[in-house]
C-alpha cells in the first residue's frame, strides 16, 4: 500500500523532466550551419558510433534506404536553390536519405521531413532529387558518423558523409554570381520606389521637412504610379503644406487606384481625408 506515494513522486519527477534529457543518447544530436557564398545551409542529424561493428553491409545494409544517421530524420535546409551536377534542387528543407551499395550510393533529398527514420510508405513523388555517387575508401576508420560541408568556395562546396572507412562526397554549386550581380544592379541603380516612400513616410510621421518629403514621394510615384498608398502619402504631405486643393486632387487619384484594386481600407481612409479637407 506504500507504493502509491512512491509512484506519485516518480510521476512528478518524470513530469518535471519531460523536456530534459535524462541520459545521453548513444547517437548524440548534432547541427551544422555553413554559409556557402551567400547561401545558408544547415543540417540536423544524429551521430551513431562504430563501436567495433561492421558498418556498411551489416549495420547499414546494402541496397536499402538508410536514414543517414540515427534517431530522427536527418534534415537539411538550403536558403537558395542549389545545383548538384546538372540537377537543380529548390530552396527548402528536406530529409536526407541514402541507399548505399558496395560500388555506388544514391543520395536522396525527400520533401517530407516529418518521419522517424524511413517513411512507412515510400513515395517517389516526394523525391525532390536523387543523385548517384561513388564512395571512396578511407585508410583509417572514422569512429563517429559525420556529415560536413567541405571544400567551401564562393561558388559551391561538397556535402560529405563519412563513417568507418567510407566517405561519400557530393559537390554542389550555389547561385552566388547571380545574387551578387543582382545586388550590384540594385545598388548601382539607386534607391527603389520603396526606399523613397520609406524616407518620405518617416519625414511625414516625424514632422520633418515636408518639402524634402514631397521630393522623395514624387520620385516614388514616378517609379510606381499605380501604388495608391504612395499617392495617398503625397496627398497627406500636400495637406501638411496647407495646399488642401492639391491634396484633394491627389487623394482622388489615390482613391481611383485603391478602388481599382478593391482595397476598402484605403478607400475609407481616402474618402475621410477628402471630406475633411473639403470643409
Amino acid at each position: 500500500m506504500k507504493k502509491a506515494p512512491f509512484i506519485a513522486a516518480l510521476f512528478l519527477l518524470l513530469a518535471g523532466t519531460t523536456h530534459a534529457q535524462l541520459a545521453p543518447r548513444l547517437s548524440p544530436e548534432a547541427k551544422i550551419e555553413q554559409k556557402v557564398g551567400l547561401t545558408d545551409i544547415s543540417v540536423k542529424y544524429s551521430r551513431p558510433g562504430k563501436r567495433d561493428r561492421v558498418i556498411f553491409g551489416d549495420v547499414v545494409p546494402f541496397g536499402e534506404i538508410w536514414r543517414t544517421g540515427a534517431n530522427e530524420n536527418t534534415v537539411i535546409s538550403f536558403s537558395d536553390g542549389v545545383v548538384f551536377g546538372k540537377d537543380s534542387l529548390k530552396a527548402g528543407t528536406y530529409s536526407l536519405y541514402t541507399k548505399p551499395t558496395k560500388d555506388s550510393w544514391e543520395v536522396i533529398f525527400y520533401s517530407d521531413f516529418s518521419n522517424w527514420g524511413t517513411p512507412e510508405e515510400w513515395s517517389e513523388a516526394k523525391v525532390a532529387l536523387r543523385i548517384s555517387v561513388k564512395p571512396a575508401a578511407l585508410k583509417d576508420a572514422v569512429e563517429t558518423f559525420t556529415i560536413a560541408v567541405e571544400n567551401v568556395q564562393s561558388a559551391g562546396a561538397n556535402l560529405t558523409l563519412t563513417w568507418d572507412k567510407t566517405q561519400v562526397s557530393v559537390p554542389f554549386t550555389v547561385p552566388t554570381d547571380a545574387k551578387v550581380m543582382a545586388n550590384i544592379k540594385k545598388t548601382m541603380g539607386g534607391p527603389t520606389a520603396n526606399d523613397y516612400f520609406g524616407a518620405a513616410q518617416y519625414y511625414y510621421d516625424n514632422k520633418r521637412e515636408t518639402k524634402q518629403a514631397l521630393v522623395w514621394v514624387e520620385k516614388a510615384i514616378e517609379m510606381r504610379p499605380e501604388a495608391y498608398w504612395i499617392v495617398r502619402l503625397k496627398a497627406l504631405l500636400l495637406a501638411e503644406t496647407g495646399d488642401k486643393k492639391a491634396a484633394i486632387e491627389t487623394a482622388k487619384k489615390a482613391l481611383e487606384l485603391a478602388t481599382k484594386e478593391d482595397n476598402q481600407d484605403y478607400v475609407k481612409m481616402l474618402n475621410k481625408s477628402i471630406e475633411e479637407w473639403s470643409k
